[in-house]
């Protein structure tokens, strides 16, 4: 896993002079939190690439960027980010074929296979990746995203080429692209959707999932390589639990090729559980030590309450998890302090390049990987199995399946009304007539909904069924596979996403919605799947969200920071803050945790605003 940023330009030789060498250096130091092992820049006439590394497989091979220059010819240039978990198959093909190694590394493998397949090298690769390939014969950039999106790549035309680098930050630190936001991009921050492509900053794209985007002079060109795709599904229900179970064995075992310590993100809950119940088994039968598996507590004085979405608390489970399956079982414990600490929001918000609104759960996980970190570079998680296998009540509950918007908006929004939920109650009345999200979302539900590729003679049912699956594969899993790379990047981590592999989530789009619900329950087939590798507590377990803290500390030390950035009266966030809301948050009789996400927000806006001197213009 690592971080990637470059520069091309096509009417200047960026080796003329020390401007070249002192930008890439300036976006390559961005890329330093995901990068922390080793780094690499390099410099042509047209191309300045730049690479920041954290060595997971061959930690001796494998330095970037990688070049590949036959004949003295001008060279092919890769820096990449990810892992490619069929690299073994591939090197072997390659091989055979007449390529020649020098490392282990699925680096190599990589720069060898765009050699043999050129573009095509997309289509090939099963993996969570983000890379760029110069190639100098052709002057030509070619960017590539895997099919999910679980690595980010992102990309800022500009007049003679272009920017690119993992994260925003890597193309800001470009003299040429500076932090613009309009009141589009303030909608895609604040709409509770992602649409492939955009980003809240003016002229910042990202490279879709599953494309390809290819730069050369006077041309920026986008190709769509995988995308979900509508076929008959033969298989009676045994056989498609058995087909997950074995997909999953063989995801499994992939995700754990590793050289350096490995370990597992376990909450306790169905997904988490089922990943780490099957590498501790794959690493015992191959006679390596137990699993490592970390789970998040808060300390304080509140009380765990059951509540519409949490029944129960997740570490009694987790324990019992890890006994079963004799893991090694750690638990990160976080404070209110710690939680409202102003540095740490800024960090989080310095790790996402923008403001995340989801209230404590971005500093928490922020802190569980710094945690983690300290133990293992690599960690699997049960990610994006709601997504794949129903698991939200947006997915059972009759009204949301039914509505005509993303249905963890209407979630959100069906109480608050106006096309705004909690989080948005501080923001200026004004404002949000302007922005008018309810709108902005209905627009980009109905492009996501002509996107959605269907059978023909489909039940009305599960033709509807078939929609939600789409939305949450393609808009809503975006949003929390993005939280967790940018929060474990942030501290060097390399979170796996076993979920995520395209073979699975292709044939579970395509499962009848009655075989994915058949015993009347949320993930009855991933439950089916692999119960006979949980204890019954777990596998029966309903479906339980990440965990935000309970302690009454946090929401009032919130409203003290609220308190703080209204009497500074400088704060660039309070052009968007409603004085009067704000005025009513801060009274004394106000319940501090009904306005707490509002307040998490308007903090997050301060800290974003204020540490990227952003433009707003709206």
């Amino acid at each position: 896993m690592c971080g990637i940023t470059g520069w091309v330009a096509f009417d200047r030789d960026l080796t003329a002079g020390p401007e070249g060498r002192e930008v890439l250096d300036a976006m390559t130091a961005t890329q330093l939190c995901r990068g922390p092992d080793a780094g690499g820049v390099l410099l042509q006439p047209h191309a300045a690439i730049g690479h920041r590394r954290l060595a997971v497989i061959d930690v001796e091979g494998g330095t970037q960027p990688m070049t590949f220059g036959p004949d003295g010819r001008p060279p092919v240039v890769l820096t990449y980010s990810g892992e490619v978990y069929n690299h073994r198959e591939l090197r072997a093909e390659l091989a055979a074929a007449g390529h020649r190694f020098r490392t282990r590394s699925d680096t190599e493998v990589v720069l060898h296979a765009y050699l043999e397949w050129g573009e095509g090298l997309a289509e090939r690769l099963n993996g969570m990746f983000a890379l760029a390939v110069w190639d100098a014969r052709s002057e030509e950039l070619l960017l590539v995203r895997d099919r999910m999106g679980v690595k980010p790549l992102h990309y800022h035309p500009t007049a003679d080429g272009v920017v690119f680098g993992s994260e925003p930050k890597a193309v800001l630190a470009h003299p040429a692209v500076r932090p613009v936001v309009d009141l589009d991009g303030l909608r895609e921050l604040l709409g509770h959707t992602r649409t492939p492509g955009l980003t809240p900053y003016r002229g910042i794209r990202e490279v879709p999932p599953g494309h390809v985007v290819r730069v050369r002079r006077g041309s920026v060109t986008l190709r769509r390589y995988w995308a979900l795709e509508a076929r008959e599904h033969p298989d009676g229900l045994a056989n498609t639990v058995a087909t997950v179970r074995a997909l999953l064995d063989d995801i499994v075992h992939r995700h754990l090729d590793a050289d350096v310590p490995l370990c597992s993100l376990l909450s306790g809950g169905l997904d988490s559980s089922a990943v780490t119940a099957l590498a501790a088994r794959t690493l015992r039968a191959a006679g390596a030590g137990p699993l490592r598996s970390f789970s998040v507590d808060f300390t304080g004085p509140g009380e765990f309450r059951a509540s519409e979405v949490r029944e129960t608390p997740d570490s009694p489970f987790a324990r019992l998890l890890a006994r079963h399956v004799g893991a090694d079982h750690s638990v990160i414990e976080l404070d209110a302090a710690e939680l409202t600490d102003r540095s740490r929001r800024t960090a989080a918000v310095r790790a996402r390049d923008l403001p995340g609104g989801v209230g404590d759960m971005d500093v928490s996980l922020l802190l569980l990987f710094r945690g983690v970190r300290r133990h293992s570079t690599v960690a699997l998680s049960g990610e994006s199995a709601d997504e794949l296998f129903g698991g939200y009540r947006w997915f059972h509950d009759p009204e949301l399946v039914a509505t005509e918007d993303f249905p963890w908006a209407a979630d959100l929004t069906r109480i608050a009304g106006a096309g705004s939920g909690p989080r948005e109650q501080l923001l200026d009345a004004e404002l949000l007539r302007k922005l008018d999200l309810a709108d902005y979302r209905r627009a980009r539900y109905r492009e996501a909904i002509a996107e959605v590729p269907h059978l023909d003679a489909a039940d009305p049912l599960e033709r509807r069924m078939r929609e939600i699956s789409y939305l949450n594969l393609t808009r809503f899993v975006r949003i929390l596979l993005d939280r967790k790379d940018r929060m474990s990047m942030a501290n060097g981590l390399e979170v796996r996403v076993p979920f995520c592999d395209h073979r699975l989530v292709q044939y579970v789009f395509n499962t009848p919605w009655a075989m994915k619900s058949f015993d009347g329950r949320e993930k009855s087939l991933l439950r089916a799947a692999v119960r006979d590798l949980l204890p019954p507590e777990i596998a029966d377990r309903p479906k339980s969200p990440y965990p935000v803290t309970t302690d009454p500390r946090y929401p009032a030390q919130l409203r003290a920071e609220l308190a703080r950035l209204v009497d500074a009266a400088d704060s660039p966030a309070l052009d968007l803050l409603d004085r009067r809301r704000l005025s009513d948050a801060l009274a004394p009789d106000t319940d501090p945790q009904s306005v707490r996400l509002g307040v998490d927000l308007a903090l997050d806006l301060d800290a974003w605003l204020t540490e990227y001197q952003v433009t707003l213009e709206l």
